[in-house]
């Protein structure tokens, strides 16, 4: 979806409302980081981002640099800390040295590097990171709200692009009816059949999330999908004891209302750890380049290269691979179509950044 066109005047406006907040946050920040340093700090340690809040971020000691795999935490284990102004952005999951304070406070002194970093563009089309060292990204789903196609896609192809292993989960499986059957049964289908696991829970029943406990256990997971598809309900029944607000639809729309506003790292009792992400209708893919979202279609991979001309566009041009495949039923139609659409809106947003820049 193209972004909604901002005069000169407004750009302005948001630009300077932006370096305002910056500003105040940065000379809160200063303030508050001389008052933890002009008192007693302990030794430098390890420690991991588990919760991300404004300038502040929650973080959880870690037994050592060698072992980043702590048991259940308790909230003493946890310090509220902020990061040196030389340290660039943090993100829940991101690995780090510390020192602490008094009263469960802390500074952040430097960053570990990623082992991998899921981001995607916000609202004024920069990148935002979503969770960093994750082993697999669990896109869930449910009946209601309506899944869309063309946002699963965008997700496999996020996913596929930094080379973390995506999995479909479709939560609410007791909502399926008549009326909304089918259309799942083509979406599972669909994705099983190019490969990517898909698991259909419920919460329920005591044994419903039994497949999806199996799937987290040993490995860092992190859930994505449009709000209101229930990813806090799920973590809500595997940890009754957090305090975790779940939200019903919007009345009418059957829409998703936002109920996680960070994203924040749980312990799960099987040994492994998840990260709830705050739900999105959208996902932008603007950063991209053409090449790599063509590979984030895996089963266009065998086909590209193959094309006669070397420039094609894959729009029916004579001797495209791609529709080859797909007239001989190789890649599905609804898979082309989301693709041409999605290509289509990294064209209108590159044109909206040209013209924001003038």
């Amino acid at each position: 979806m193209a972004k909604r066109k901002l005069s000169k005047q407004q750009q302005w406006r948001i630009k300077k409302i932006q370096e305002e907040r910056s500003k105040r946050a940065a000379r809160r920040e200063a303030k508050e980081l001389t008052a933890l340093q002009q008192g007693d700090l302990g030794a430098l340690q390890h420690g991991r981002v588990i919760a991300h809040y404004g300038q502040q971020l929650d973080i959880e000691p870690l037994p050592s640099k060698e072992n980043h795999t702590p048991g259940p935490h308790s909230e003493r284990d946890i310090h509220r800390c902020y990061a040196r102004a030389n340290i660039d952005s943090l993100v829940t999951g991101d690995l780090v040295t510390w020192r602490p304070g008094a009263d469960q406070s802390g500074v952040i002194e430097a960053r570990e590097s990623r082992r991998s970093l899921l981001q995607r563009p916000d609202k004024f089309g920069q990148l935002k990171p979503v969770a960093a060292n994750i082993d697999q990204i669990l896109i869930v789903i449910c009946p209601e709200p309506t899944p869309f196609p063309n946002l699963i896609n965008r997700y496999l192809v996020a996913a596929e692009a930094v080379q973390i292993t995506p999995k479909i989960i479709l939560n609410k499986s007791d909502l399926l009816n008549p009326e909304n059957r089918e259309q799942i049964a083509e979406l599972k289908h669909s994705y099983s059949g190019l490969g990517y696991t898909w698991l259909e829970v419920t919460c329920k029943t005591t044994d419903g999330l039994a497949p999806l406990l199996a799937l987290l256990q040993r490995c860092t997971s992190v859930f994505v999908g449009q709000s209101g598809v229930g990813k806090s309900s799920i973590i809500k029944t595997l940890l009754p004891d957090q305090n975790i607000k779940v939200g019903a639809l919007s009345e009418g729309e059957k829409k998703g209302t936002h109920t996680t506003t960070t994203a924040k790292l749980f312990h799960m009792p099987c040994g492994g750890e998840l990260i709830d992400s705050p739900g999105i209708r959208e996902f932008g893919l603007w950063h991209m380049d053409e090449q790599t979202l063509t590979e984030g279609f895996i089963e266009f991979r065998p086909f590209l290269g193959h094309c006669r001309f070397r420039d094609c566009r894959h729009r029916r041009e004579p001797g495209c691979a791609l529709f080859a495949a797909v007239e001989a039923g190789r890649i599905s139609e609804a898979r082309m179509a989301s693709y041409l659409s999605i290509r289509d809106s990294l064209s209108e947003q590159e044109i909206y950044n040209q013209e924001t820049e003038r």
